[in-house]
Formats: structure tokens, C-alpha cells, sequence
């Protein structure tokens, strides 16, 4: 729930044009409920430290807004992160997409393949 509000938040309240098109990808929520991870992905890589600390100086309006929305006894404290998840799948999607070239430790083990 808290990471499709964020996400709707992001998505139509924050008007910052410097985001980019970014995607909440999940949130982790702490046993207490007053504090709130929410992982991010962005079209860009090189972008990815720039739009999580605007995201982040941008917290306090995104922790009110969700207030709005959700019941809850207390409302989280919000903090962006990057999804290290989907960094770590390009990597391992452009390996594989990558041709092993000769004197590599891949070209060398054909039995991978």
C-alpha cells in the first residue's frame, strides 16, 4: 500500500522536472511503522544519487501527502534508496548479452554455455 501511494505521489503531486521517469519499484516498512524505505529504479544510472537525494530533501511533503491518503496510527517517516536489485539485473543482462571475448574467463569455459 505504501508503495503505491508513494508512487501516485510521486507521480502526480511532485512537480520537480529534473526527476525523470522513475519507478518505485518497492517499500520496506519497519516492524513499529514509523519508518518507511522506499526503493526506486530510474531510466538513467547516472542520474540515480541526483533524483534519490531531491526525492529525499523532498520527504517531509511526501510523508504529509501520504498522511492524506492512508490510516494509519502513525504515518512513516520516508526514505529513498536506490533498488540495488534492478542495478545488479542490468549488469547481469548485459553480461549475458555480451559476447565472451577470447582470453576471458567465459570464452575459456564453454561448459556455461
Amino acid at each position: 500500500m505504501i508503495r503505491m501511494e508513494v508512487a501516485d505521489i510521486v507521480m502526480h503531486k511532485v512537480k520537480h522536472l529534473s526527476l525523470g521517469f522513475v519507478t518505485i519499484t518497492g517499500a520496506k516498512i519497519t516492524d513499529d511503522l514509523r519508518y518507511a524505505t522506499v526503493y526506486l529504479s530510474v531510466l538513467n544510472e547516472d542520474e540515480g544519487k541526483k533524483v534519490t537525494h531531491k526525492l529525499n530533501s523532498m520527504s517531509s511533503f511526501i510523508r504529509g501527502e501520504l498522511g492524506k491518503r492512508i490510516k494509519m496510527r502513525f504515518v512513516p517517516t520516508v526514505k529513498f534508496e536506490l533498488d540495488e536489485a534492478v542495478i545488479y539485473g542490468r549488469k547481469i543482462d548485459k553480461l549475458l548479452k555480451d559476447e565472451p571475448t577470447e582470453g576471458s574467463p567465459l570464452a575459456e569455459d564453454e561448459d556455461l554455455f
